[in-house]
This record gives C-alpha cells, sequence and structure tokens, in this order.
C-alpha cells in the first residue's frame, strides 16, 4: 500500500496563495476547474457558459479548463498564455490560485506568480513524466523560496491508474530534487482532474493510495509566513506634505510596511543616508496606530525634520542593512532582446530606481543538466548569476532573509519593458 506523507503542521485557518505550474498540457487548468467545481465554488452561469462551449466543440464532458483559460486566444489555441488567478474558499481556509503557462516562452510569466507564492503544485503527466519545464518550474519555484512542493502526477486515468508508474515519476522526481538540494517540503499524490480522483474527492480509481487527497493537503497547509517578525522595512513611496492651513506643516511618509512592525517611540534609520530619528506617530486613514506591521499601507511622522524622499528606505535603528553600488544576483532575462556584459538598464528594488550595468554574467543554469554554462549572454527565460554595478547605492537584504527588500526587476530605459527580474544573493 503507497501512501504519501502529510503536511506536518496541523490544518490552520488563513489565507494559502498557491501556484499550479508545470510542463504544457499537463492538465493545470483542469485542475483548478476541478477544484473550483468540486468546492462548489463556480457560479451557476459561468458553469452553463462552459458547458454550452463545451458542447458547441463536441465535447462529452464539460472542459473546466476554460474557468481559468480567459482570453480569446488561450481559448482558441487550448493553452494558457496569461497567468490567470482564481479565489475560492473552503470551510477551513481561503485561496488564490495562481495558474501558471506551461509553455517554454511563457516561463517568465510565471516568475511573477511564484514570487509571492507560499506553496507550489507542479503538475507531471503520467504518461510523460518528469520533462523539461517540469524541472524550469521546479527549479524557480525552489529559487525563489516557495517552502511547499505538491507533485501532482495527473492523468492516472491514461495509464490505467497504476501505481508503478506513480512510483516511478516519484522517485525520479526525489532525484531531481536532491540535485537541486531539495530535502523537505516535497509531497506527491496521484490525480486525475478530468475525472476528479484525489483532487477534492478521492474517487474510487485509487484504492492504493492511503495518503491526502489534493485538497486536504492545501487544507493541511502551514498558513502564509508572517513577515511581522522579520525586520522592519518600510520602503517610502510618497512625501505627504497637505497644502492647507489646518495641516501647513504636516510632513508625513506613506507606504507598505513590507516586513516587521514599528511602533511610536521606536528609533528608525533613513536608508541610503543614514540620518537617525524616532516615529512620532502613525496613521491609518488618518486614524492614530499604536504599532504597524507588515502588510499594513500607512503614514508615519518623524520627530526630526530629516531629508527622506520617495525611494528611501526606513529601518529600525541597529538593523540597517548596508546601502552599495554592487549587486550579486540570480537573474531570470525576460526580454525577446538578448543581455550582454555592459548593457545598462534601470534597477527597480522597491520605491527606488536607480541606472544600473550588467557588469558581469557569471554563468547560466543549464536545467537539463542543472549544471553551470558559460553565459556569453541571455536569452529569453535564462537563469543566471551576474553582477550589477549601480549608479547610486541601495539598501538590499539577501532574498533569503527578505522576498520584498530582496528582490528587483531591470528596465530597459528606451521602452520601458520590464526586462529581468532578480533575486539578491
Amino acid at each position: 500500500m503507497l501512501a504519501a506523507e502529510r503536511l506536518s503542521a496541523p490544518a490552520a485557518d488563513g489565507l494559502l496563495r498557491f501556484l499550479t505550474c508545470g510542463s504544457v498540457d499537463d492538465g493545470k487548468s483542469t485542475l483548478i476547474g476541478r477544484l473550483l467545481l468540486d468546492t462548489r465554488s463556480i457560479l451557476a452561469d459561468a458553469l452553463h457558459a462552459i458547458e454550452r462551449t463545451s458542447r458547441r466543440r463536441g465535447l462529452e464532458a464539460v472542459d473546466l479548463s476554460l474557468l481559468t483559460d480567459g482570453l480569446q486566444a488561450e481559448r482558441e489555441q487550448g493553452i494558457t498564455i496569461d497567468v490567470a488567478h482564481r479565489y475560492f474558499s473552503t470551510g477551513t481556509r481561503k485561496y488564490i490560485i495562481a495558474d501558471a503557462p506551461g509553455h517554454e516562452q511563457y516561463t517568465r510569466n510565471m516568475v511573477t506568480a511564484a514570487s509571492t507564492a507560499d506553496l507550489a503544485v507542479i503538475l507531471v503527466d503520467a504518461r510523460k513524466g518528469v520533462l523539461t519545464q517540469t524541472r524550469r518550474h521546479s527549479y524557480l519555484a525552489h529559487l525563489v523560496g516557495i517552502p511547499h512542493l505538491v507533485v501532482a502526477v495527473n492523468k492516472m486515468d491514461l495509464v490505467g491508474y497504476s501505481p508503478d508508474v506513480f512510483e516511478r515519476i516519484r522517485a525520479d522526481y526525489l532525484a531531481f530534487a536532491a540535485k537541486l538540494g531539495i530535502r523537505d517540503g516535497v509531497h506527491f499524490v496521484p490525480m486525475s482532474a478530468l475525472a476528479g480522483d484525489m483532487v477534492v474527492e478521492r474517487g474510487a480509481n485509487l484504492p492504493w493510495y492511503q495518503g491526502p487527497t489534493l485538497l486536504e493537503l492545501l487544507e493541511e497547509a502551514p498558513p502564509a509566513r508572517d513577515a511581522s517578525q522579520g525586520r522592519f522595512r518600510f520602503p517610502v513611496q510618497w512625501v505627504c506634505r497637505p497644502q492647507t492651513l489646518e495641516h501647513h506643516d504636516f510632513r508625513g511618509y506613506t507606504g507598505r510596511v513590507e516586513s516587521g512592525e514599528i511602533r511610536p517611540g521606536d528609533a528608525v534609520q533613513v536608508l541610503p543616508s543614514g540620518q537617525t530619528t524616532r516615529v512620532k506617530q502613525l496613521l491609518l486613514h488618518d486614524a492614530p496606530l499604536a504599532r504597524a506591521f507588515a502588510g499594513q499601507s500607512v503614514t508615519i511622522l518623524l520627530e526630526d525634520a530629516v531629508d527622506v524622499s520617495r525611494g528611501d528606505l526606513l529601518v529600525r535603528a541597529g538593523e540597517a542593512p548596508e546601502p552599495t553600488r554592487k549587486l550579486d544576483a540570480t537573474l531570470c532575462w525576460l526580454s525577446e532582446r538578448p543581455a550582454q556584459a555592459g548593457r545598462r538598464v534601470l534597477l527597480r528594488h522597491g520605491t527606488r530606481e536607480v541606472r544600473a550595468t550588467l557588469a558581469e554574467l557569471a554563468y547560466r543554469v543549464d536545467l537539463a543538466e542543472l549544471a553551470e554554462a558559460p553565459a556569453a549572454a541571455l536569452g529569453m527565460n535564462d537563469i543566471a548569476r551576474v553582477s550589477l554595478r549601480l549608479a547610486q547605492p541601495v539598501a538590499a537584504d539577501r532574498y533569503a532573509d527578505s522576498r520584498a527588500t530582496g528582490a528587483f526587476i531591470l528596465i530597459d530605459e528606451a521602452t520601458n519593458d520590464t526586462v529581468a527580474a532578480g533575486m539578491i544573493l
């Protein structure tokens, strides 16, 4: 009898953001449709609409992938192009699902979705096993710090619900995960999203599998990481100076608390200038706050008239990262135009934007072999180790320490296109 290990944490209320990814035609959109259908999260008119579309296409069963493939091009081609987000809830918790495209050319769309996910469901077609795009998405999920991976071996109905097929794929994936350095947090479940086996209901076709269904794994997944436990980080979005007689001397700094928490009276430091002062008051919609914590958008008033501008970073005194003009990072190149060493770009880190140069392309990652390969240039979807030189200093954390202040994007100065996403080492 085969059994999958359950997630170690007990069932917890709260929001869970998760990502579905994998190779093309692994059934990601159908899986989400099945989750929505079997948890009764589909409105009747939406269900009737996809039933009509399915009949027009001559299908005997409802095409559940239509619930997420919302673009006209997606419906016409039967593929996912953009990241689709869907929301549903059960009696235990609420969910936000991001459905990432499977085609290699749309891998760049997956990076954004993965950056905010706390769990990734990686689909594998039982007929095909672990493919290059499966490895690519798994590598990206690991790279951006998603703590829990669920490998859903889909389309088991097309291999006769064979336990041997499931075990072979499980062994292949674990060998690959070990090379990536993934030791914990990987869980496996066999399923048929089309038939509904082991998604929400257990079904009758997989009696040899004694582990939890996919929904049970999601229900038991630990809640989203508590960013309030980290160091206080507050990128200044806007300097608020109301032009009224009543508030003629008001100067507040608005933005979102990315991590940690702060209270009136706490000593803070302004980066990159290094000036120190104390918090005079915290406001939320003009109402005073006793404390502000991660996820809140607030206005901070300071005791002293220090120089603070958009793009500056407020941190707790004594917890400041060292401002630097050089960054070593892992980069995912998103542009169709290749990148070479010496290329000039704009680097956006939090609310700060500085000019930067790709000083060195150390290597790119060969995902087929999981090895370092020479990098004379970076093509679209390449993942590489790079060094950047900056025209002005930024106060950056390691991505491993803070997702918000350890990440950045690169922008083409001429077109204003986002050409890369990076994680600071």
